[in-house]
């Protein structure tokens, strides 16, 4: 049996927001949201992988803090592996993939339509950030 491919997504925190992205494509996606992310290259750290594709689909740094407990799968063959993330320089723009950026707090975090595939991730995620003892 193959390994999956990992996905990386970015529990992006700051002022007590979690960061949504809003997909434009593929169009069976589109309008949906999810924690911004990709996937992992053939030999790179998930860690790395994901200040990458936060560079790459934001244009910010970013640096990787704990993993989020758990992985979902994605897909046939990929599974989503997610990190608390948190901004060094630069402010989030949709570069790749996104048409907008919503910084959310606890109360506001089940406002947006999450892609059904990133909503537990998002419920372990608020349980992490926003639980007792929280991040």
């Amino acid at each position: 049996m193959t390994e999956p491919i990992v996905v990386v997504g970015a529990a992006l925190l700051k002022d007590g927001r979690l960061l949504a992205a809003r997909r434009s494509a593929p169009p069976e996606l589109a309008g949906r949201w999810e924690l911004p992310g990709g996937k992992v290259e053939p030999g790179e750290p998930p860690e790395q992988a994901l200040v990458r594709e936060l560079r790459e689909e934001l244009g910010v740094e970013a640096k990787s803090a704990e993993r989020v407990p758990g992985e979902w799968p994605v897909g046939s063959g990929y599974v989503l592996r997610v990190w608390i993330a948190h901004l060094l320089s630069g402010e989030p723009r949709p570069l790749e993939d996104h048409d907008e950026l919503r910084w959310l707090s606890a109360d506001e975090v089940w406002d947006v339509d999450w892609l059904d595939q990133d909503v537990p991730a998002v419920m372990e995620t608020v349980r992490l950030a926003w639980g007792p003892g929280g991040v």
